[in-house]
């Protein structure tokens, strides 16, 4: 509708359109992910008023992880068939109907259907595969400076809203603290609606920083059927390299969202720390998480992305070791936001550029799909089992501990898949 002209404006400027598609991805990816992580200011207010005890009220938050991740090899074929806008706004309008109509719920069926499967399909489409999708399609030099910054407004968007929620909690009611997440998301699909275009070619342009003596790859059969993700799938699962990667990124989801995320809130509870203070310890992971990812893609052009990921998961697991031993004073809890909020994702742009590396361009962004869904999954085994443990055993303790010995593990796992070659960055204007 107006991507046109915006486009022409900003050329007589010296900017590229692309930097404009990726401002509205990164809102779409801030505001999806943002519903997807609400959920977790919820636990108690939720337990309190229906009776719901914390493993029933995780079982839901598990479906919605599991359908969020396996969401994503299906999610790059919807993007084929149907565009980007239209799959960002039907992504985003779901998932602010499961919002609203959660606020009517009565039933713990209702909780299971609105918030796992609605948020989880909703957010799956619009989760990290339409980062990688998006810095394939639109660049061509500074994608992992482009896959970092839309990795962290994903991860951060799962932690910046929460302060806000637990504040509007105290207040006003769990069902006033839905609204600002749901008002974003009707913003931002109506931007998307506006000037969201598939490809560069649709606008007479080029991807940002092609080489103009390089003619543009063939655009893919849009008539994938969809079970070519589950044929791709076979095709790389005798790769020990798709293990390697599908099996730490599972850590990575038992490690942040599926564990952190859903229950830090709660578990901080457990310590006498109220709501608010814990959502904004949080809130605080997230600052240090967007510059942590951003920081990771730009190292990720340079350094091999192996060692990057040893070092990442291996802090990551030191730090989730310590956390129980914190004392949960502001002092041992900023300690941890720092470290542990700096890899909180950093993971995401060595992984993708792993995948890219290993992997054929044409099939990239549906392998790394796959990976995610390792992702996922790990995040649903987490967000139950944490809350069983809690359950059970009155302690998140053992969760925790689970987690960073995991993270030892995938540490250590990631050196065995092959070496690529150096990535170098190469310069362009904007």
């Amino acid at each position: 509708m107006f991507a046109q002209p915006v486009s022409l404006w900003l050329q007589r400027r010296g900017i590229h359109f692309s930097w404009a598609i990726l401002a509205i991805v990164f809102l779409t990816m801030l505001s999806s992910s943002a519903a997807l992580g609400l959920p977790g200011a919820f636990l108690q207010p939720l337990s309190k008023e229906f009776g719901w005890s914390t493993d029933q009220i995780s079982s839901a938050m598990a479906l919605r992880f599991m359908l969020f991740g396996l969401m994503g090899p299906f999610a790059a074929i919807l993007m084929e068939r149907y565009g980007l806008r239209t799959i960002i706004c039907t992504a985003l309008v779901l998932v602010a109907s499961g919002l609203l109509l959660a606020t009517q719920m009565t039933a713990l069926w209702q909780l299971v259907l609105l918030w796992g499967v609605l948020l989880g399909v909703g957010s799956g489409m619009t989760a990290l595969v339409l980062g990688a999708v998006v810095a394939t399609r639109w660049f061509d030099q500074r994608r992992g400076l482009v896959l970092g910054m839309l990795t962290a407004s994903s991860a951060t968007g799962q932690l910046v809203f929460l302060p806000l929620a637990a504040w509007l909690i105290e207040r006003y009611g769990w069902r006033v603290a839905i609204t600002p997440v749901f008002i974003t998301c009707l913003l931002v699909a109506l931007l998307a609606f506006c000037f969201i275009r598939n490809r560069p070619q649709d606008l007479g342009l080029r991807a940002f920083g092609a080489n103009p003596d390089v003619p543009d790859a063939p655009l893919p059969n849009k008539r994938l059927g969809f079970m070519e993700p589950l044929n791709v799938l076979g095709s790389v699962s005798k790769s020990s390299t798709f293990w390697v990667l599908f099996g730490t990124f599972f850590v990575c989801g038992l490690s942040t969202s599926g564990l952190i995320q859903t229950h830090f809130i709660s578990l901080c509870g457990d310590y006498g720390l109220a709501a608010l203070p814990a959502a904004s310890v949080l809130a605080m992971i997230g600052g240090f998480d967007f510059v942590g990812t951003i920081l990771s893609g730009w190292l990720s052009d340079r350094f091999d992305n192996r060692k990057l990921l040893f070092w990442y998961y291996g802090l990551r697991g030191l730090s989730l070791f310590w956390l129980p031993h914190s004392d949960f004073t502001l002092y041992g809890l900023s300690l941890f936001a720092m470290f542990y909020g700096l890899d909180w994702v950093a993971t995401v742009p060595p992984t993708v550029k792993l995948v890219s590396a290993h992997f054929s361009k044409e099939r990239a962004g549906m392998i790394f799909g796959w990976v995610f869904a390792g992702h996922q999954l790990g995040s649903a085994v987490a967000a139950y089992g944490a809350g069983l443990t809690r359950t059970v055993m009155f302690s998140y303790t053992p969760a925790l501990y689970v987690a960073g010995a995991a993270c030892l593990v995938a540490a250590t796992a990631i050196l065995l898949a092959k070496s690529t070659a150096k990535p170098r960055s190469q310069p362009a204007s904007a």
